[in-house]
């Protein structure tokens, strides 16, 4: 995920999550937001078709990451309007931080609990 952000720099690098009790594996996918150097927005496609795989017995979408290539690894209030309160793990890269994020319907912005990486 690091090398990910910062190649992808000065835009958000973005993808998916996967395991079960914690991360096991990480994918980057593409950022399909209007405005890459603000927001990111995983690919829809490529969500899909990791929904999709999961459901035929693949790897279990635990969650999402993306950089915050000039802020810090703290999620911002877009990115609580963006979360939906599912549970979803939320991991944000910026720099050498890496942290991580429950979504949920209390916590940062009234959306985030913190989340320890194991």
């Amino acid at each position: 995920m690091q090398r990910a952000a910062a190649e992808a720099a000065p835009f958000e690098a973005c993808g998916l999550l996967f395991g079960a009790e914690g991360v096991e594996r990480a994918s980057v996918t593409a950022n399909a937001s209007g405005d890459p150097t603000r927001r990111f927005e995983i690919d829809p496609g490529a969500l899909i078709a990791a929904l999709k795989a999961e459901r035929a017995g693949g790897d279990k979408v635990i969650g999402y990451w993306h950089s915050h290539p000039s802020g810090d690894a703290t999620p911002s209030a877009t990115d609580a309007a963006m979360a939906a309160a599912d549970g979803k793990l939320w991991v944000i890269v910026a720099g050498d931080a890496v942290t991580a994020w429950r979504a949920g319907a209390s916590g940062l912005h009234g959306r985030f609990e913190r989340e320890e990486l194991g």
